[in-house]
């Protein structure tokens, strides 16, 4: 297939049935109608990936407020098996962390993978992505059941205290 033009699209009233049967497609999980009344309420946090005017992926995401921390939850994030590898995933994320970086108040961007799929661990981890834990039995109904958290943190951590040994080093090395 050749590269062709990749553009993001809002999600409509009027396109949200693609939106449904791209979901079904891609992901092994099924979604209720609330996710879908949700997605119309989100703007800029859901889009469909058009490939030639073509619905060949969508992203997902809400708005997540919990333990003291102000987080973007990419609820989903596919692209239809044929279309995979030309960059519409990269679009899609980049959307997303451009949304975080222009906003400035996300303390993390995060999602659940299944342990297995590797492909999409190796594509988050790309984008600075870490397994930062493991839920068991977090899906119902496929296998495996097991999921990982990945996330991307913004929010830089506090700086590490220097031991005895690491000032040395560091004034020696000057």
């Amino acid at each position: 297939m050749t590269r062709g033009q990749t553009e993001l699209g809002d999600i409509t009233q009027h396109n949200l049935k693609q939106l449904k049967r791209l979901n079904q497609v891609v992901f092994p999980v099924t979604y209720n109608d609330k996710f879908y009344k949700d997605v119309l309420e989100v703007g800029e946090l859901a889009k469909l990936a058009y490939f030639n005017d073509i619905v060949v992926g969508a992203v997902c995401c809400r708005i997540d407020v919990s333990d003291g921390q102000r987080r973007l939850y990419i609820m989903t994030l596919g692209a239809l098996a044929p279309y995979r590898r030309l960059g519409i995933g990269t679009i899609m994320l980049e959307h997303v962390l451009k949304i975080c970086d222009t906003d400035g108040n996300y303390d993390n961007v995060f999602l659940h993978v299944q342990v297995n799929n590797d492909v999409a661990i190796k594509f988050y981890e790309k984008f600075g992505f870490e397994i930062v834990e493991e839920k068991k039995n977090y899906y119902k109904r496929i296998e495996p059941a097991d999921a990982y958290v990945l996330q991307k943190s913004f929010r830089g951590k506090p700086p590490k205290e220097e031991t005895a040994d690491q000032r040395q080093e560091t004034s020696q090395s000057k």
